[in-house]
């Protein structure tokens, strides 16, 4: 399995990069909403990490964009729940 073969593994991939790196991203962030369940999957994500990963991640969209923060928001988190689905499935 590749995760460029899977719906977001692409963000997960980078965000796990940026983490190993100590760098904050908003794919990092959203590993870290998903640490728990990607950690069951058998993924090495640090327990440690910034106390509300959600709050941050919307907060680093709109410093970009505030009109479109939420869309993106809940379009990495679908593809953060599809990855993790996928995972899941052995796809």
């Amino acid at each position: 399995m590749t995760f460029d073969s899977l719906p977001g593994g692409a963000l997960i991939h980078q965000g796990l990069a940026d983490i190993a790196a100590d760098r904050v991203s908003a794919e990092a962030l959203l590993v870290m909403i998903g640490a728990p369940r990607l950690r069951n999957l058998g993924f090495d994500v640090p327990d440690s990490g910034p106390p509300e990963p959600e709050l941050g991640l919307y907060r680093l969209l709109a410093e970009s964009d505030a009109d479109s923060a939420h869309a993106r928001y809940n379009a990495m988190i679908r593809l953060l729940v599809s990855f993790e689905r996928a995972v899941e499935s052995g796809a």
